[in-house]
């Protein structure tokens, strides 16, 4: 992946379109944070891949504009992922942020927004990729685990890692348990890396992602 400057500081706040699948627990963390000027980012539009969720309603709460793409209204995915590169692209982000989105972009999409679209993980990758990250930790019983924020590309939960949290695996978790516990430190790590990515700038170079103009 070549280089990819990202927003500074000294500039407007970075525009995010969040997509959202679910009860949007950390796109609500992003729209508290953002209600601060000096975290340099700001929600301009929220996405879903269904109707009807909380998340979207965070969002109409928050007087944010909205968009619903659901799979099963067109002919096939590329229908769907052009639909959705084209509300996106509406909104003129400077970052895409999936925030539980459970819908895999497509290579337009991805061609649209390389290295500006950032996913979490409840695993510390390359470890336990997939949907059941927290789930295939626990039963290969793993001591540490964790979330990891990284730059989406092609491959599944395979692109440029941006950060990463250590939780603790304890003795008596199950799955919802650690589950939990995974969130809690994935919502204060995408919060606090989307604002770096914001105010500082980033570069992707050899899979190094690097905050600042460099």
């Amino acid at each position: 992946m070549p280089d990819t400057p990202a927003p500074s500081e000294g500039r407007r706040p970075a525009r995010l379109v969040v997509l959202v699948s679910g009860t949007g627990s950390n796109l609500q963390a992003l729209l508290d944070a953002s209600a601060d000027p000096a975290y340099g980012a700001v929600v301009v539009a929220v996405g879903a891949d269904r109707s009807g969720i909380e998340g979207l309603a965070r969002a109409e709460r928050a007087g944010v504009p909205t968009f619903v793409h659901r799979v099963k209204d067109y002919a096939d995915r590329a229908e769907w992922d052009a639909a959705l590169t084209a509300s996106c692209r509406e909104h003129s982000p400077d970052l895409v942020v999936s925030a539980g989105f459970m819908k895999l972009a497509g290579a337009p999409f991805l061609a649209e927004y390389a290295g500006r679209y950032v996913n979490t993980h409840p695993a510390l990758l390359p470890s336990f990729p997939g949907m059941h990250g927290a789930a295939d930790a626990l039963a290969y019983g793993v001591k540490v685990t964790g979330a990891t924020l990284f730059v989406v590309d092609a491959g599944v939960d395979t692109g440029p890692i941006v950060d990463q949290v250590a939780v603790r695996v304890e003795d008596d978790d199950d799955v919802v348990s650690l589950h939990e516990r995974i969130k809690v430190a994935e919502r204060t790590m995408l919060v606090d890396n989307v604002g770096r990515m914001a105010r500082e700038g980033f570069t992707i170079s050899d899979r190094k992602v690097r905050f600042g103009d460099l």
